[in-house]
């Protein structure tokens, strides 16, 4: 046995001593508050990035490029892992979290402006973000630095998230969709592991937002206007 999955299971048995009884409430069924859907990425904490330590409080998706859009064989539609909890478990609350330096936006917007050669199930969901971001390219200064070109991206990308879980049709008007991005890059000006709030329901105007949101104005943040 390794000493890292040694490592990991010690780690595991303090976990369970300290939440010994913090599942008492969900064991045999959740109501959580939000679903959040992240990037897969071992810099982007799920649960810690919010504070976070309560079993049942956030149902956690992840997938690389903090995709809602699932393909099938009928065409896109709200992925259902971030369906399941707005359908079944009566979650009001979904929440886009993109991150700054993000690989898949970087990825996309690498195969998009030179072509990569990536396997097959990489691939398959570089193929889902593409024609999402690519008519952002446009857009961009031509004279822009690549990772500022990723970093307004990503909030391109958050945009285009919140926007297919407004328009879909299985995602009920009352449910309240965010957009934000977690910065440890030092992007937004802030501290590293901010979490910066760039759309709410689908406005993106910072001003609009600060004057309807005064308690939370200074964690209202955008890189781009487009």
């Amino acid at each position: 046995m390794s000493q890292l999955l040694r490592d990991l299971l010690a780690g595991n048995a303090d976990h369970a001593a300290e939440f010994r009884d913090r599942f008492d409430q969900v064991q045999n069924s959740q109501t959580p508050d939000a679903v959040t859907v992240c990037c897969s990425d071992s810099r982007v904490l799920q649960d810690h990035m919010w504070g976070n330590s309560e079993p049942g409080h956030l149902f956690t998706c992840s997938n690389i490029g903090n995709r809602v859009i699932q393909r099938t064989a009928s065409g896109e539609a709200v992925s259902g892992d971030v369906l399941y909890p707005i359908e079944h478990t009566m979650t009001e609350t979904a929440i886009v979290v993109g991150h700054t330096g993000c690989g898949a936006v970087t990825a996309t917007y690498d195969d998009l402006t030179d072509g990569l050669d990536e396997p097959a199930g990489i691939e398959h969901c570089l193929g889902v973000l593409k024609p999402h971001l690519e008519p952002a390219l446009a857009h961009l200064p031509e004279d822009i630095e690549r990772a500022a070109a990723v970093n307004r991206l990503v909030e391109y990308n958050v945009d285009r998230q919140v926007e297919f879980l407004r328009s879909s049709d299985d995602v009920p008007d009352a449910v309240d969709v965010f957009g934000v991005v977690y910065d440890f890059q030092d992007v937004y000006g802030g501290r590293r592991g901010e979490v910066h709030v760039i759309n709410v329901d689908g406005e993106t105007d910072v001003d609009a937002l600060r004057a309807a949101h005064p308690d939370i104005d200074s964690r209202i943040n955008r890189l781009w206007e487009y």
